[in-house]
C-alpha cells in the first residue's frame, strides 16, 4: 500500500529538481489535516473534478453555440484536452503531473455561458468588467464548497495557476506555465478542427508557412508543439516554445481570430444579438429581484453586494439553463 508520504518521497527521487513538490506546497488558506494516501495536489484535482462547476462545463460553449453535431468541442472537452496535453509535457519534463492536472482541470471553471460571446457581454455590462480567469479563481475560492466550508480551499500553487493561465501574470510554478501554453496549443488546434467541420474554413485556407512548420494534420501539430515545447524548456527556469514555433502558433491564432472567432459568419450563427439580449435581460432582472437568486448567492450578496452576486449567478449558468430561464421569465406561455 502506497501512502501520501511514500508519494512525496518518490517525487524527490523521480521529478526534476525544478518541479514543484507536494511536500513543499505553500499550503491552503485554511489548514487541514493531511490525507493518508493522497498528496495535497491530488486532493485539489479530485475536489475540482467533483465540483458542480466542473460538471456544468459539459453544457457551456467553446466556440459554436448549441451545435447539433455531437462532435463539436464544449468547454468540458476543451478542458480535458488541455489537461491531456499539459500532463504529457509535465511527464516528459519530469514535472509534477498532479499539480499540472489540477490547474488544467480548474482553469476554465469561471467561464460564462455562450463562450467568449457571453464573456464579452458580461464584461461590457458588469462594473469593473469580467475576466474568466479571475472568475475561475473566485469560483474555487468563494462559490464552490466542500462539506466543511465555502470554497474548495485549494493549495496556493493550484490557485496561482488557475488565475494566471491567461492575462499579464505568469504562474509561479513551471507546472502552471505548462498549462498556460498548452491551453493555447489545445484551443487553436481543436478550434481549427471544429471550424473545418462547420465549413467556416477549409484546411487549404490555413496559412501555408505556419502549417509547414507546425504540421499539416491536427495530431501532427499537437505532437510537434509538444516536442518543441519540451526541447526548448528542458532544464530551464521557464516554459516556452522556440521562437519559430511560438511565432507560427501566434500567427495561426491570429488567423483564427480573423476568420473564425470574430468573423461575421460565426458571430451571425452565434446569434450574438440574442446572446446579448439573454445575458443583459437576466442581469437586469436579478439586480431588481435579488430575492430570487439561489441561497449561496444570497450569502455572496450580503458580503460583496448585489452586482457581484448576480454576476456570479449568471456566469455559472450553462447555455441551456440560461435559455430556459430567459424563456421562463420573459416569454409568454399558454394557459395550462
Amino acid at each position: 500500500m502506497i501512502t501520501r508520504t511514500d508519494i512525496e518521497k518518490r517525487e524527490y527521487e523521480i521529478l526534476s529538481p525544478l518541479a514543484a513538490k507536494a511536500a513543499e506546497s505553500k499550503g491552503r488558506e485554511y489548514p487541514e489535516e493531511k490525507c493518508q494516501y493522497r498528496t495535497d495536489y491530488q486532493r485539489d484535482r479530485d475536489r475540482i473534478v467533483h465540483s458542480k462547476a466542473f460538471r456544468r462545463l459539459i453544457h457551456k460553449t467553446q466556440v459554436f453555440i448549441a451545435p447539433e453535431d455531437d462532435h463539436y468541442r464544449t468547454r468540458l472537452t476543451h478542458t480535458l484536452e488541455v489537461s491531456q496535453i499539459s500532463r504529457t509535457v509535465a511527464r516528459i519534463l519530469r514535472y509534477n503531473e498532479d499539480l499540472t492536472e489540477a490547474i488544467a482541470l480548474g482553469h476554465d471553471l469561471g467561464h460564462t455561458p455562450f463562450g467568449h460571446v457571453g464573456e464579452r457581454v458580461l464584461n461590457n455590462i458588469h462594473p469593473g468588467g469580467f475576466a474568466h480567469n479571475v472568475q475561475s479563481l473566485r469560483t474555487v475560492d468563494r462559490i464552490e464548497d466542500t462539506s466543511r466550508r465555502r470554497g474548495l480551499n485549494l493549495t496556493a500553487e493550484v490557485r496561482d495557476g488557475i488565475l494566471n493561465h491567461r492575462g499579464s501574470g505568469i504562474p509561479v510554478t513551471l507546472e502552471g506555465q505548462i498549462v498556460r501554453i498548452c491551453d493555447r496549443i489545445a484551443y487553436v488546434n481543436h478550434d481549427i478542427d471544429d471550424a473545418v467541420r462547420s465549413g467556416i474554413i477549409s484546411l487549404s485556407d490555413l496559412p501555408e508557412k505556419d502549417i509547414g512548420i507546425l504540421g499539416t494534420t491536427h495530431s501532427d501539430r499537437i505532437n510537434n508543439l509538444i516536442v518543441d515545447l519540451c526541447r526548448n524548456s528542458e532544464g530551464k527556469d521557464s516554459i516556452s516554445l522556440s521562437e519559430q514555433f511560438s511565432e507560427s502558433l501566434l500567427d495561426l491564432r491570429s488567423f483564427m481570430f480573423r476568420n473564425v472567432y470574430n468573423s461575421a459568419e460565426v458571430l451571425a450563427v452565434a446569434d450574438m444579438e440574442k446572446v446579448d439580449l439573454i445575458i443583459r435581460s437576466l442581469y437586469s432582472y436579478f439586480l431588481e429581484h435579488p430575492d430570487e437568486i439561489p441561497g449561496i448567492y444570497k450569502q455572496i450578496e450580503k458580503e460583496d453586494g448585489t452586482q457581484e452576486a448576480v454576476k456570479d449567478w449568471i456566469c455559472g449558468m450553462t447555455d441551456r439553463y440560461a435559455i430556459r430561464l430567459y424563456d421562463k421569465l420573459f416569454v409568454p406561455h399558454s394557459w395550462r
